[in-house]
């Protein structure tokens, strides 16, 4: 391992930290800095994305409440949850109840159910999705830093008995570069924690509004079937 290049007190910018390091806390920075700029590209998406999805969701529930009819709204073809919700659940409709003599009725409830209840799992499975990663980063991105840390320390340690001298010119360098990697590591990973719970509590929110809408519907169609029947 080679000595540590002594630094100036000028020179203690972060850039000039990054060159003046050992190749192992280099690639420690870069990961981590990858790491960060993964993570915000993953807030922000999602956060785009959920801010879209609720506005088609509060449009489309709108036109369905004031919807003349069903077949209106299925002819409209509006591309969000609470529309792909209507859609699976009208189309299961269609197929337990056209052209049956005896409909079973509770049959169909429990089918409705279950169609909608998975359409709306696969809307919360598709926006959970990468949130994953953030959590990833969040947990393991301190870990990363503190082993740059481990390694800034160690060189040091090594300079000073290489050299036989403990000033701080010697010593300084190796803890100023294990230093910039404990904050990068925590420089990913708490917008990494903050976004993962933020957007975790909304896609919840946006699943809990998903199912309310899927009850009020299953109830309109139960009403339906109890007309029908009678």
């Amino acid at each position: 391992m080679d000595p540590i290049t002594l630094t100036s007190a000028a020179d203690m910018s972060p850039l000039a930290l990054f060159l003046e390091a050992d190749i192992v806390v280099k690639a420690v920075m870069l990961l981590l800095l990858a790491a960060s700029i993964w993570s915000w590209a993953i807030i922000l998406e999602r956060s785009r994305r959920l801010s879209a999805i609720n506005r088609d969701v509060s449009e489309f529930e709108g036109r369905f409440w004031k919807a003349t009819s069903l077949e209106e709204l299925k002819a409209d073809r509006a591309a969000n949850p609470a529309a792909d919700l209507f859609m699976a659940g009208m189309d299961e409709w269609r197929a337990s109840t056209d052209g049956r003599a005896q409909v079973d009725r509770e049959g169909v409830r429990a089918r409705l159910t279950t169609v909608m209840g998975a359409s709306i799992d696969r809307a919360v499975s598709d926006l959970a999705d990468r949130l994953n990663w953030l959590a990833t980063i969040g947990a393991v991105a301190p870990f990363v830093g503190l082993f740059g840390t481990v390694w800034g320390i160690m060189r040091a340690f090594i300079a000073i008995g290489q050299t036989q001298n403990t000033s701080l010119a010697v010593v300084a360098p190796g803890i100023a570069e294990a230093l910039f990697a404990t904050a990068l590591g925590l420089f990913a990973a708490i917008p990494a924690v903050i976004g993962y719970n933020r957007l975790l509590h909304r896609v919840g929110r946006l699943e809990d509004r998903l199912l309310g809408f899927s009850a009020r519907f299953h109830a309109m169609m139960s009403r339906e079937l109890d007309q029908e029947a009678g």
